[in-house]
């Protein structure tokens, strides 16, 4: 629901029920939660996100277009995957994106350290921000793992206690 109580425009919410749906409000509500905010692997990625921005802000000015951007834009592509990812139909495709948001947090993991080595971030910072990095890589992985056997189990094909019986032959 938008202010007021009034309904969302539907490029906001286009998947949320029309006005007049026998949905109460507060249900309707529910049903413009993006896709995405549902996956703590996403949720994890976006408080990294947040961290990453808010260090960078204190490297110097002559590392703007280096190190600063590639931190940032490298932890942005983590939680920009995941959310389109999850909007793509098929689950090779959102593995796809997941794939690459993996690769992602490999390069910020090396981002990260060269600021450290840079003496651009404290150990203890490093420290913080790496552990929530391999805590977002991990829930990335139990994600595409996931969606990878929904794949396997929903596309397989079927086994022999599965199979149809042939008809025997008159």
């Amino acid at each position: 629901m938008g202010g007021r109580g009034l309904p969302l425009p539907h490029f906001l919410c286009p998947w949320a029920p029309s006005i007049g749906s026998p949905f109460p409000p507060r249900a309707r509500k529910t049903f413009c939660m993006v896709p995405y905010e549902r996956f703590q692997a996403w949720k994890v990625a976006y408080q990294l996100t947040l961290d990453v921005y808010r260090v960078t802000t204190a490297f110097p000015k002559h590392e703007l277009y280096g190190l600063t951007s590639q931190s940032r834009r490298a932890a942005f592509s983590v939680v920009a995957n995941i959310a389109e990812g999850s909007a793509k139909r098929g689950s090779a495709e959102f593995r796809r994106y997941l794939d690459i948001a993996l690769g992602s947090l490999s390069e910020l993991s090396v981002a990260l350290r060269l600021a450290k080595d840079l003496h651009l971030i404290t150990e203890d910072v490093w420290r913080t921000i790496e552990r929530r990095r391999n805590h977002a890589g991990t829930l990335v992985w139990r994600l595409y793992a996931a969606v990878d056997k929904n794949k396997r189990q929903v596309g397989s094909p079927p086994t022999a206690r599965s199979r149809p019986v042939p008809p025997v032959p008159a």
